[in-house]
């Protein structure tokens, strides 16, 4: 666990533009897995688990309640973005909270981020929208958007 751990947040750390302030702590991941519920995948640049000669460039990290799945993050390390890692990532969360017993996937995120149109394309849908919700370290708010995706 400690090393998958290290790998998810090299991709962290790599993956989140610090000026949103997105990335979480290692001590937030650890909490999170932590209280159960909570799960994880790690990719190479080729969509295969990581080994000691592939380094680790994308994950998820996910919490199952009932029916449904949060997707907390997703992240792909920026040099290997575009490539097709993201649809990986999110099929196989797909088919790991399918199995858990999710019949519906959420996330939020906040308004213009990138990574939007690859969810949208994956079929999530907007639900909802929180007004101001994330404070950039430029202090400006930005609204959070709400997605599902029916499994």
């Amino acid at each position: 666990m400690t090393e998958d751990l290290d790998k998810l947040m090299e991709v962290m750390t790599a993956a989140f533009d610090p000026l949103y302030g997105e990335a979480w702590t290692r001590r937030q991941v650890e909490d999170a897995l932590l209280f159960g519920h909570t799960y994880y995948s790690l990719v190479d640049a080729h969509g295969n688990a990581p080994s000691a000669e592939t380094p680790a460039a994308g994950f998820t990290l996910s919490r199952h309640g009932f029916a449904e799945e949060e997707l907390l993050l997703l992240a792909v390390i920026p040099q290997e973005r575009k490539k097709g890692l993201g649809k990986i990532l999110l099929e196989l969360l797909s088919d790991s909270a399918k199995h858990r017993g999710a019949q519906r996937l959420l996330l939020e995120m906040r308004k213009g981020n990138p990574a939007e149109s690859l969810y949208s394309a994956f079929g999530f849908y907007q639900i909802g929208e929180r007004p101001d919700y994330y404070r950039l370290l430029s202090g400006e708010r930005v609204n959070a958007i709400t997605f599902a995706r029916d499994l």
